[in-house]
């Protein structure tokens, strides 16, 4: 009796993918040389040898790869700031834990810069972004909240929150249009600026 092939199973033969990180990879590499809209959820799954089911074993939509696993850098990141010393001001605490979240491997740049392309460009990406921007801007806001004595949801701790990420995200499209600057310098400007209030470049 001939073996029936799960639809799961590709009949290459080639050995299937169970890596979040290859998954990653392949999809970055497509969206590279095809374009993110021209990808499908099928095309990153048939590169990787596996079927469309288990790919959603690993992410729950093809936006949601681009991401990685932000989940994770989150946690360094609210655990960066939870270990900070109190004796640290709390937006040179932000400042460390930033550019902590935003340090990469050297070998790893290229295809980072990619990855923040197509988030910051693409507009299903872009929509996409909402929710994982506010995730971000919590952990943030929750810091804020604890040193201010405040709840992570009060006024001023959002407004913080909000500020990091507008400064964030400058920073990154700055190093994207400048690829001789590092990130972490812009991040280092950007935040150093925001928690002095820009003091200093006021007009004659």
């Amino acid at each position: 009796m001939a073996e029936t092939s799960s639809p799961d199973v590709r009949r290459s033969g080639r050995k299937p993918s169970t890596s979040r990180g290859e998954l990653e990879r392949l999809a970055l590499e497509l969206f590279a040389t095809r374009g993110f809209d021209e990808t499908a959820v099928d095309d990153i799954a048939a590169a990787a040898g596996i079927g469309r089911r288990t790919f959603f074993r690993y992410y729950p939509s093809k936006n949601d790869v681009v991401w990685g696993d932000f989940d994770r850098e989150l946690d360094r990141m609210r655990e960066w700031l939870n270990t900070s010393h109190d004796e640290l001001p709390f937006m040179d605490a932000i400042r460390g834990a930033v550019i902590a979240f935003n340090t990469y491997d050297p070998a790893t740049l290229a295809s980072h810069r990619h990855r923040m392309s197509l988030i910051l460009t693409v507009p299903a990406l872009q929509a996409h972004s909402t929710l994982r921007y506010a995730e971000w801007r919590a952990v943030i806001a929750e810091f804020a909240a604890r040193r201010l004595g405040q709840r992570p949801g009060d006024f001023l701790p959002c407004v913080i929150g909000y500020a990091a990420l507008g400064a964030a995200i400058a920073s990154y499209e700055q190093w994207l249009l400048d690829a001789h600057t590092p990130l972490g310098a812009l991040l280092d400007t950007a935040f150093r600026e925001l928690a002095a209030g820009f003091c200093g470049h006021e007009g004659p």
